[in-house]
């Protein structure tokens, strides 16, 4: 009697890859095809085909560490949003809570028109950039930055740094934790905004070059200054200062941005984009975001 393959023996038939992520971590493993049902907000179902699987074999760094797995959300022609692009609109978004929020905070996922970015509920206007995407740089979402700024000063910092074809740009990506900077954008932010906290106390945290002892009356007054990353053309990404002056343990502040030799990729984490809602507009070469609490009125849309 001929017996249908398991999942794992179809993923074995097909040929051994290796996955090499941005911050060291890789996978290896099997790619195999695969279809998947998902049930929409309405309680239909559909079932998207052709989708990549990878079954992995071995995995080595922090990505994988306590996770079951990794969706694949970025671009290129055997990620799960490319595979199911067709059936939603070829867009998604998410929404990112405060990565110190309790257990039960939750944040989301969406596929398809999010109308949380329009609902007219909302103090928080919703501001557009232009998503750059081309295969030489997948499966990265790069954005075209124009400047940072701290106390609403532009800093001076070259425009190399932001061009993608010079070895520079920045991309967004929902699986870096921290902000990394190029060195030339890091040197001039961190200088910025540690002069700002010059009073406060110093202490050592790994990775961080500037951590402060925050339970000091110096604390108590600090003023925290505004940082902003200035998008081409009028949009910018204004984060709340518990996204950059991050909670790294009782009392403890530290400025969350690491660098990278230049040249090299800077890259906007998912710490920098929380309590925003971000979305990817793929078919229009769009990034769509504003602040939000994430609480979403709905998850999938069809």
């Amino acid at each position: 009697m001929n017996r249908r393959p398991s999942k794992v023996e179809r993923c074995e038939r097909e040929v051994q890859k290796a996955i090499v992520y941005g911050d060291g971590s890789s996978a290896q493993g099997f790619f195999a095809n695969e279809s998947a049902t998902v049930e929409l907000l309405n309680h239909r179902r559909t079932k998207l085909k052709g989708l990549v699987v990878g079954c992995t074999s071995s995995a080595v760094g922090s990505s994988f560490v306590a996770s079951d797995g990794v969706l694949a959300l970025g671009h290129g022609p055997n990620t799960f949003v490319s595979r199911a692009g067709a059936h939603f609109g070829h867009r998604f978004s998410y929404c990112l809570v405060d990565h110190l929020s309790p257990r039960n905070a939750t944040g989301y996922l969406t596929f398809g028109p999010n109308p949380d970015l329009i609902s007219p509920h909302s103090s928080f206007p919703t501001a557009a950039a232009h998503l750059v995407l081309d295969p030489s740089l997948d499966p990265f979402y790069y954005v075209a930055v124009a400047g940072l700024s701290v106390a609403g000063k532009v800093l001076r910092i070259s425009p190399g740094v932001w061009n993608a074809s010079n070895g520079g740009g920045v991309i967004v990506d929902s699986g870096t934790t921290l902000t990394v900077l190029a060195e030339p954008a890091y040197t001039a932010v961190v200088a910025a905004l540690s002069r700002s906290l010059a009073a406060l106390p110093r202490v050592e945290v790994d990775p961080f070059e500037y951590c402060y002892n925050w339970t000091t009356a110096e604390a108590g007054v600090a003023a925290v200054p505004d940082f902003s990353v200035h998008l081409v053309g009028s949009a910018k990404i204004s984060p709340p200062s518990k996204s950059y002056l991050i909670d790294v343990a009782a009392g403890v502040k530290c400025i969350g941005f690491t660098s990278t030799p230049w040249p090299g990729v800077s890259t906007i984490g998912n710490i920098l984009q929380q309590d925003h809602i971000w979305e990817f507009d793929l078919q229009n070469r769009r990034l769509r975001f504003r602040r939000s609490n994430c609480t979403a009125g709905s998850y999938y849309h069809h």
